[in-house]
């Protein structure tokens, strides 16, 4: 695709190009297997190839220049189309503007490039045993040393680690710091010495999460975005992104899961009184649906002016999950008998596992991102002012 720096020119050439592109795609890869690996993979390499990653950096770092709205615009094409998520979004949606607002000119030369090529794959080092999304009781330690830090310590639902070249972490850099206080955010090369990975076998048969173990590794002191000790004020930043422009297509996604439903539903067979019952929860998950949509283009809104969308974050996050596995939960009911068979089974049963699948993994949804917990707390605290939880919150 040629640059275009105007908004509706760029978005009629992303539609000429995506739905070709998609259905020959589709050759290789149908919908439901939009989860998969191989091909999140091969979806991000075509993305690259057409110039479609980057659109809002500028082109000091190979990026178009873009405004927010045309990036917005671009995810919500996609996803309306049924596209995958590429397997490097992590690090292209939140990583790389949390580099570019707080990285130095050296970090971003240094570690924009493999983002935007494909070249080097990402993934967020925060959960520790026994700390899950209490990020303020991490443990992992950063003590200092020639040139830098040597990192000990233990991630855990580490997404991606297995095919990581970096990892960004929060890694507690003061060793008599308690709660947020003491902490840095840092860039770790995942095939430096003492980085070891365990993979996680998920009940969909999937190993995407891991365990992660760093014994004396050692990190240069240029890999540390911002200053030390300041790590919560990017992390929460970080969080934020992730929360933003990086939703929508989950969000476009759900109303197509809905619109699934729907149909097993239409033709489920039903006596009278699970038909009523089940219209009704529809009638539910319909309704929270168009709240999640109206929340949604308001983050969005908050993202396109500038601004980050802040609590309004931690809302979207906690309704999306818990309707999310709302509505999978239908599915699964809803196919009767099929609904028995494995996540991983193909041919004639394809799609049929794949809400197998979908209903196994919709599970940790309420957990990845911050559990439903810590968003309750979280909005508690700061939209209605009531004091801090002090089960999750350190002093």
């Amino acid at each position: 695709m040629t640059d275009n720096t105007e908004g509706p020119g760029f978005l009629a050439q992303a539609s000429a190009w995506l739905l070709p592109a998609l259905a020959s795609f589709r050759q290789e890869f149908p919908a439901h297997a939009n989860s998969s690996q191989a091909c999140r993979i091969r979806w991000n390499a075509l993305l690259r190839e057409a110039n479609l990653v980057s659109l809002t950096w500028s082109a000091e770092y190979g990026g178009r220049a873009l405004p927010t709205t045309d990036l917005i615009a671009f995810h919500e094409l996609c996803a309306r189309h049924g596209a995958p998520q590429p397997i490097n979004s992590i690090a292209h949606s939140i990583l790389a503007p949390t580099l570019l607002q707080f990285g130095t000119d050296s970090q971003k030369a240094h570690f924009l490039p493999g983002i935007r090529q494909g070249t080097e794959i990402w993934c967020q080092g925060y959960s520790e045993p026994g700390s899950g999304s209490d990020l303020a009781s991490v443990r992992t330690r950063g003590a200092p040393a020639a040139d830098g830090w040597l990192v000990n310590g233990h991630k855990i639902w580490t997404t991606q680690a297995h095919l990581a070249r970096w990892c960004f972490a929060l890694v507690r850099t003061k060793p008599d710091s308690v709660g947020h206080r003491g902490l840095s955010f840092m860039l770790i090369d995942m095939r430096a010495p003492g980085v070891r990975v365990s993979p996680i076998r998920q009940l969909t048969g999937e190993a995407d999460y891991n365990e992660v173990f760093f014994d004396n590794v050692a990190v240069p002191a240029e890999n540390i975005v911002g200053d030390v000790g300041q790590g919560w004020r990017i992390a929460m930043a970080a969080a934020e992104y992730e929360r933003g422009v990086y939703f929508l297509p989950r969000v476009v996604q759900l109303e197509h899961e809905l619109q699934r439903a729907q149909a097993l539903f239409a033709r489920a067979g039903l006596v009278p009184g699970e038909r009523d019952s089940y219209a009704h929860r529809l009638h539910e998950a319909r309704d929270r649906c168009q709240v999640i949509r109206w929340r949604v283009e308001q983050v969005i809104g908050r993202v396109a002016a500038g601004d980050t969308p802040g609590i309004d974050g931690a809302i979207l996050k906690l309704l999306w999950s818990e309707t999310r596995q709302m509505v999978i939960e239908l599915q699964l009911e809803l196919s009767g008998e099929r609904a028995v068979i494995g996540p991983e089974a193909a041919g004639e049963y394809a799609e049929d596992a794949s809400i197998v699948r979908e209903f196994l993994w919709s599970r940790a949804e309420t957990i990845v991102a911050g559990t439903s917990e810590i968003q309750r707390n979280i909005i508690a605290e700061r939209l209605l002012g009531l004091p801090k939880d002090k089960s999750t919150h350190a002093n």
